[in-house]
């Protein structure tokens, strides 16, 4: 059986998943409900001197998505280092520092 199917993998991608669909409906929510679905409800509220619903559909969606981009790295970073498949190692993949120093 190889390592894509271990628990510790199922658990990895269970959580990766999560992530990904709750930030695609933030995402759906601001772009879609915000922009399009309840636009006049919003367009009562100025910002910046322009209807809200306006520029949420112009611009807020943009920086939402930006933002969620920066959070999504955030956790994806988070995860890959709480199960050991970060990037940021400097040794390869097949060793651990910890085998390192055992066997000095």
């Amino acid at each position: 059986m190889s390592a894509s199917h271990s628990p510790q993998a199922k658990a990895y991608w269970k959580k990766n998943i999560r992530i990904v669909l709750s930030l695609l409906a933030i995402w759906f929510t601001v772009s879609f409900g915000m922009s399009i679905l309840f636009v006049d409800v919003l367009d009562n509220i100025r910002f910046f001197g322009f209807k809200f619903g306006f520029w949420m559909a112009q611009q807020g969606s943009i920086f939402c998505f930006v933002v969620l981009i920066f959070v999504y790295v955030y956790k994806m970073n988070k995860l890959d280092r709480q199960y050991g498949v970060d990037e940021d190692r400097d040794h390869p993949a097949d060793t651990h520092p910890r085998d390192k120093t055992s066997q000095e």
